[in-house]
């Protein structure tokens, strides 16, 4: 395993980080394993955030007593002074730590959120202090948006950004990568399988490692699954003209208008699942449709009390027109069970 440092900071971290959303749906002591095996194999890097349900909690009971050996990150979404402190206090509390390694901004995406970040009485403020305080080591954002992503880069107020990026969503390339080299920032890689519409590991860190400025961050919840990734960057990286072939056709078959399954468009206040709704393509692809139908049938009936509010759409990163894609997806469904009916 090589490290690479945090930003301008000393801190060191691993070539590949570990995101605990998928330990929520494992046990503490699951969790735990797992986390611990990672370490054992020289991850050092765990990205959370408040709004993970239990993985702050599960984190700070797996390396209690190993504190120094591992670099905690997590974020918060609020956006005021008071709401960023109560977060700060609280990851503090369910990591079991008296610091934090780096404390993100989550999901900067719009020009008014950064105002009032930056404005008076905003969470900057809150985490400005607290880390004169020695309670945060390094500040970074997480964002969907290529232009905010941009903007704040050049503030210079920021050790790390967080970006989606994979060989189907690229738009770091060129500018944003140039940026995170002028200003000394470390690269984390989110959704590197693009929220999981990529089932192929080795061509996924194929393309992530011709970036060296790039820190994937995939989500884990197995030993086998660790071994995997990290079994790739123990050979050479190769990228040949049949592995550029094989990830345009994902591009191609993909489209622009794909669901990356970050979930901030739910709850929906009908009850929709979208991101189930959302993915049904991609899951009749790897199922096969008759066996989708039974699958996403709780999901894809749920499309029916869809109002078409637009509430999904405002809180979309991708504005994607969320509503017309339902629709779609429920007609590929409805012929998918029309064909299974048939048999």
């Amino acid at each position: 395993m090589k490290y690479v440092k945090l930003g301008k900071t000393g801190i060191e971290i691993s070539e590949v980080g570990f995101g605990c959303i998928p330990i929520i749906r494992l046990s503490n002591q699951d969790a735990a394993d797992v986390m611990k095996y990672a370490l054992d194999r020289g991850i050092n890097f765990y990205d959370t955030a408040n709004l993970y349900r239990d993985s702050e909690e599960k984190i700070g009971m797996a390396f209690k007593g190993s504190r120094d050996k591992v670099v905690l990150a997590t974020k918060t979404f609020k956006r005021d002074v008071v709401g960023a402190a109560q977060h700060i206090e609280n990851s503090l509390r369910m990591l079991q730590t008296d610091y934090i390694d780096l404390f993100q901004f989550h999901q900067i995406s719009k020009e008014e959120e950064w105002e009032t970040i930056l404005g008076p009485g905003g969470a900057m403020e809150t985490v400005i202090r607290a880390k004169e305080e020695g309670k945060i080591r390094s500040i970074g954002f997480s964002s969907h948006s290529h232009s905010m992503s941009i903007k704040l880069i050049k503030t210079n107020l920021f050790e790390s950004l967080m970006f989606p990026f994979s060989f189907i969503e690229d738009s770091a390339v060129g500018e944003m990568l140039n940026l995170i080299r002028e200003h000394e920032m470390s690269f984390l890689a989110m959704k590197p399988f693009g929220g999981g519409v990529i089932d192929d590991a080795q061509l996924t860190f194929k393309f992530l490692r011709q970036y060296q400025e790039a820190v994937p961050v995939p989500g884990f919840d197995t030993m086998e699954q660790i071994d995997e990734i990290l079994n790739i960057y123990e050979k050479p990286n190769i990228v040949t003209p049949e592995d550029l072939i094989l990830m345009e056709k994902y591009k191609q078959e993909l489209g622009s208008k794909f669901c990356r399954r970050c979930e901030y468009c739910q709850p929906c206040p009908s009850g929709v699942l979208i991101t189930s709704a959302m993915t049904y393509p991609v899951v009749s692809k790897r199922m096969s449709p008759t066996v989708a139908v039974e699958f996403a049938k709780s999901a894809m009936d749920s499309i029916a009390n869809c109002t078409d509010c637009g509430a999904c759409i405002e809180k979309c990163p991708y504005q994607l027109p969320i509503p017309q894609i339902l629709q779609e997806n429920y007609k590929m469904y409805e012929e998918h069970r029309q064909v299974q009916g048939d048999r």
